[in-house]
């Protein structure tokens, strides 16, 4: 019973991974490091919801530092239920491997898809940053306790932290 509940954000989650190389293979992407967030607890709303970010960003370019970003994620679309303990990861993908300090502040958007029941899975396919160059891939699917499902346009904010 649970896994058919999870079974449409499985599938959405291969849909937006899918998506999002396709685009970054198009645009002549390279992958330039990771992004790992965690979400700040909180509660959907019917038509969505907002929460605050904490993320490290572990650079691929020997010798680069790793940054950490601070920010916020918003959903629109359906958002309903309570989460906890939530934990995405994305690739970071841009045009060079060289794209300098704070370069992943700014705004991104894209489709998010998240299911949870216990133990949760989601994924959020991102574009923005930097002029639009950065991409984010979901390298794995979000991790969360609790009861939600939320379905719809995901907006990602985020500030180098000490900026």
């Amino acid at each position: 019973m649970k896994l058919a509940k999870l079974l449409p954000a499985l599938g959405a989650s291969a849909l937006l991974m899918t998506g999002t190389a396709a685009m970054a293979d198009n645009h002549n992407h390279t992958e330039v490091g990771s992004l790992s967030c965690d979400v700040a607890d909180g509660s959907g709303f019917v038509f969505g919801s907002s929460k605050d970010l904490t993320c490290t960003f572990n650079p691929v370019q020997e010798g680069a530092k790793e940054e950490v970003y601070t920010g916020h994620i918003n959903k629109w679309g359906i958002d309903i239920g309570k989460t906890q303990n939530v934990e995405m990861s994305w690739l970071v993908l841009a045009p060079s491997e060289d794209i300098g300090d704070g370069a992943l502040e700014g705004e991104y958007g894209g489709l998010s898809a998240e299911a949870t029941l216990g133990v949760g899975i989601g994924a959020n396919a991102m574009i923005g940053g930097s002029d639009d160059t950065i991409a984010l891939q979901p390298i794995s699917v979000s991790k969360s306790n609790g009861v939600n499902f939320a379905v719809g346009i995901g907006e990602i904010v985020l500030e180098k932290a000490g900026s």
